[in-house]
């Protein structure tokens, strides 16, 4: 994510730094040139991004290949439109500080309206006057996004304003770029990021976002094996591709309600059936065992994820380890390989819950693993023997064979084993995660 975000910016610096040692700043005072190049150079960088995070938003083909999964995919959307509210803040600022200028250093050297006009000067005002406001919106919307405790029921239907909110900025840059920048690289720039993000925002507002990639069904299965989890499964038609174990998928089963991320936990067995173990984590999750039945309508989208069985190097050894509800792609992993446990890796599987003599998943991921000998299950109890610490689960393993983890559960457990286990290993040991954070 860092390296693309950094790589834009520099490209966009470049190009706008080009423009400026071919044609020169112009003949106006030093405090007017630096006013007039801060507003394009910021306008750039603003457009810029909020084009990349509106194309990242309607998940492009091969968008998860190139980031290495749509979890990356959606925090780059997330930053790119963080920075895109930043520079577009400056832009407004440095464009409210012409007043400023103006008392101190006077109008003398400042660059006429009229070269600066767009491209045409009866839609100026207008297009000052809808930027400063989609300006103020965009912000409001970051503020919600950030803002985690804000409900996602509420921040959907908001979200869902953000294209037009874009069409607001791109329609102010446009008529507000100069006449002569078109046919500069700055200006071919300008109207590639226009269109690339005027073309998803139009996608996005006609509902297209993911349609080729959805699937119907009806609920044929509602369990709840724990009170804070619900047990899903779906018979999907014949639009499903399949999905391979540990992927996720966005499922629908209120249309107001929307598309929620959920990893499939169960193996493809080609009957168009998956299912979800679902934790209590919201308002909507909390309700959802009494809001859905057997035979009711679902869309499923996907699937997604990089998080996947076929993924892992051979030659490294297997370390698994899941917090909660992060067992859930590894549930899929054992279904999947006790159709072949000669194929299955020598591995260990670390899941940590908080009662092991009363968790559901334990029962089941002994019977799973009975049937895979290569696999060999650790339950750590918090409630009886206190977190998994990476120096606790690097005692269970010689750090001097090059390993591999493989890690699903909460973001601060990852961040400490990350660390912890990089240090026993000194190098020789590969970390993957997916956060199946979409906001």
């Amino acid at each position: 994510m860092i390296p693309t975000l950094t790589a834009l910016i520099a490209i966009v610096a470049g190009v706008w730094g080009w423009d400026l040692a071919v044609n020169g700043a112009g003949s106006g005072s030093m405090p007017w040139v630096v006013y007039e190049q801060g507003l394009y150079l910021s306008g750039l960088l603003a457009i810029a991004m909020m084009s990349l995070a509106m194309v990242m938003a309607t998940r492009p083909p091969g968008v998860e290949r190139l980031l290495g999964g749509m979890d990356r995919a959606y925090r780059l959307h997330k930053w790119a439109g963080i920075l895109a509210a930043g520079f577009a803040s400056l832009h407004w600022l440095l464009e409210m500080s012409d007043d400023l200028i103006e008392e101190r250093y006077g109008e003398a050297g400042r660059t006429s309206d009229e070269n600066v006009s767009g491209v045409l000067d009866t839609l100026r005002d207008t297009g000052e006057e809808l930027g400063e406001f989609a300006i103020y919106l965009v912000l409001a919307m970051i503020v919600l996004a950030l803002w985690k405790r804000f409900p996602y029921k509420f921040w959907r239907h908001i979200h869902r304003a953000m294209p037009v909110l874009y069409l607001m900025l791109a329609f102010h840059a446009a008529v507000l770029a100069p006449t002569a920048y078109w046919s500069e690289p700055a200006g071919l720039l300008l109207a590639g990021a226009l269109s690339a993000g005027t073309l998803a925002a139009v996608w996005s507002l006609a509902g297209r976002i993911g349609r080729g990639r959805q699937a119907h069904g009806v609920v044929t299965a509602v369990a709840s094996p724990a009170p804070d989890v619900t047990e899903v499964v779906c018979r999907l038609d014949g639009n499903w591709r399949g999905h391979h174990a540990g992927q996720f998928a966005f499922v629908t089963f209120n249309r107001i309600e929307g598309a929620h991320p959920f990893t499939i936990a169960s193996a493809d067995q080609g009957d168009h059936s998956v299912g979800f173990q679902i934790k209590a984590l919201g308002d909507y999750t909390r309700e959802l065992s009494r809001r859905i039945a057997v035979g009711q309508a679902v869309t499923v989208e996907g699937p997604y994820g990089r998080f996947e069985l076929a993924r892992q190097d051979r030659k490294a050894r297997q370390i698994w380890v899941a917090g909660g509800i992060g067992i859930t792609p590894f549930l899929a992993w054992l279904d999947a390989l006790r159709a072949n446990p000669a194929a299955a890796p020598v591995a260990d599987l670390h899941y940590c819950t908080r009662a092991g003599s009363d968790d559901p998943f334990v029962g089941r991921l002994e019977t799973l693993c009975r049937d895979l000998p290569s696999v060999t299950l650790h339950v750590h109890d918090t409630a009886r023997h206190g977190v998994l610490t990476a120096e606790r689960l690097a005692t269970l393993h010689d750090c001097r064979q090059r390993a591999e983890v493989w890690f699903c559960g909460p973001r601060a457990f990852a961040e400490q084993l990350r660390n912890g286990l990089a240090r026993a290993w000194l190098g020789h040991l590969r970390f993957h995660q997916e956060a199946f954070d979409m906001r």
